[in-house]
């Protein structure tokens, strides 16, 4: 398949420097609008110009929903307002508020205008919804029968219906208009045609609310092997549906959202290719871990002084040595809990657990490593120690000094453990993401609290 890509992309390179329109057109139009959008991505703005300039309307619109939000802003401003608003046209109401909404809001107000009331004001109303909920997420275009209608009435319904994707059932609706269950499409076909259909209507039907996190959407299609999924808004009336294949867009989405989190940017910076752009997002994350470091470094220099005063500067030197293993290997069992604490709320394997199991559970492993980790740690300082001549005639000092070494590290790690355990409930609770608690800013927190306990335990058993 990459081997056809790349062929793809050159046959596209040499058809674009001859300059020849109707040649270009002709290797596209048999194209796959995927293959086109990811060789897009690579080209520059004049080659990205020629490439829109031969699509017909239907492919264009595909291509741009499928590419990446950077080369999506780019073309943006290569096309013109008209020509945008005859693509946006041609694409779902639900992915038109999508392309839209990235727009700045004089844009949207002016495509929109250019568009026919009776769509701009759908897509609109679906703009209105957070980008994060079902109702952000949902396709408007439903199939909806009465429970009065017969089985004959529906399939005339289904068969008059303007809706080129696939559905998998016929959704019932009562006199005002309220959601009541749906109707596999099997039972229309099995069923005598005078039937009616509240006779056949599924009243466990699953349904998410318009505002429902798209996560949690996620979840209920996983948990329930779903492939489409009503929405309904408070009323409880129809108002779209979700189908699988956006769920897994949502899932994309979402997991690489954690992974920046988690790394300490934003999906925020693909949105552009300015390296200015990316740079200063990064950057909104690493000041506050510079400011982090530099406490680190204060606590370092509280105890040199403290030190200094009980005459034990040669074993405030045998620390210093030690201080990047503590706060690494303390920091990253935190990281490894929170990791896990993390995921599993977001499948929502976790969030119907109560906290109180998740603890026992997280707190027995962390015991184990914690005390691996003490004796392990412990005899590597022992070893370094032991084998520096300049700490020969302080032999007792020195050995508190590994024992002080090893008691720090179980105390970090089991500080920093939990930390990790606590802070993704907590997060999640007060309405933040809980991926921050894997972040940077918590990993360096962690690096100064367990630097602070291992330099305050060495300075108890040591003097």
């Amino acid at each position: 398949m990459f081997d056809e890509q790349k062929q793809l992309l050159q046959q596209i390179v040499i058809t674009l420097e001859s300059e020849d329109k109707t040649a270009l057109k002709n290797l596209l139009l048999d194209q796959r609008s995927s293959d086109i959008a990811e060789i897009v991505e690579i080209l520059d703005n004049e080659d990205i110009r020629s490439i829109f300039d031969v699509l017909d309307e239907p492919t264009a619109a595909e291509v741009l929903e499928k590419i990446d939000e950077a080369t999506r802003t780019e073309i943006f401003e290569l096309l013109k307002t008209e020509e945008l608003s005859s693509i946006i046209l041609q694409m779902d109401h639900d992915d038109a508020a999508d392309i839209i909404s990235e727009l700045p809001e004089e844009e949207q107000i002016e495509l929109l205008t250019r568009i026919p009331l009776s769509e701009s004001a759908e897509i609109s109303k679906l703009m209105g919804y957070s980008e994060d909920s079902a109702g952000g997420i949902m396709d408007p275009l439903v199939i909806s029968v009465s429970e009065d209608a017969t089985v004959a009435e529906a399939i005339n319904k289904i068969r008059a219906a303007e809706i080129d994707e696939d559905f998998f059932s016929v959704y019932v609706i009562n006199k005002n208009k309220q959601f009541l269950g749906d109707v596999r499409i099997r039972f229309l076909l099995t069923r005598p045609e005078n039937a009616k259909i509240h006779d056949l209507i599924d009243p466990d039907t699953i349904y998410v609310n318009v505002d429902t996190d798209q996560e949690e959407v996620r979840n209920i299609f996983s948990k329930n092997d779903l492939i489409v999924v009503p929405v309904l808004d408070k009323h409880h009336k129809l108002v779209g549906r979700i189908t699988a294949d956006r769920v897994i867009e949502v899932a994309e989405e979402e997991a690489a959202e954690d992974l920046y989190t988690m790394a300490g940017t934003d999906p925020d910076e693909l949105d552009k290719f300015s390296a200015l752009h990316a740079a200063r997002i990064r950057m909104t994350w690493l000041l506050p871990c510079l400011i982090g470091t530099g406490v680190t470094a204060l606590v370092l220099i509280h105890f040199n002084k403290k030190f200094e005063l009980e005459n034990l500067s040669f074993i405030y030197t045998a620390a210093i040595a030690f201080v990047p293993m503590i706060a690494a290997i303390s920091g990253n069992a935190g990281l490894q809990t929170s990791a896990i604490v993390v995921s599993g709320l977001a499948t929502g394997h976790l969030a119907a657990l109560k906290l109180s199991q998740v603890f026992s559970r997280e707190t027995r492993i962390a015991l184990l490593v914690a005390l691996s980790c003490a004796l392990l740690g412990g005899i590597v300082c022992a070893f370094f120690i032991s084998t520096n001549e300049a700490y020969g005639e302080t032999s007792l000092s020195l050995v508190r000094l590994v024992f002080a070494f090893g008691t720090a590290m179980f105390s970090a790690i089991m500080v920093a453990t939990t930390l990790g355990l606590f802070l993704p409930f907590l997060f999640r609770k007060i309405g933040i993401d809980p991926a921050i608690s894997s972040g940077p800013l918590v990993t360096t927190a962690n690096d100064s609290i367990s630097v602070a306990i291992y330099m305050t335990l060495t300075l108890l058993l040591a003097s």
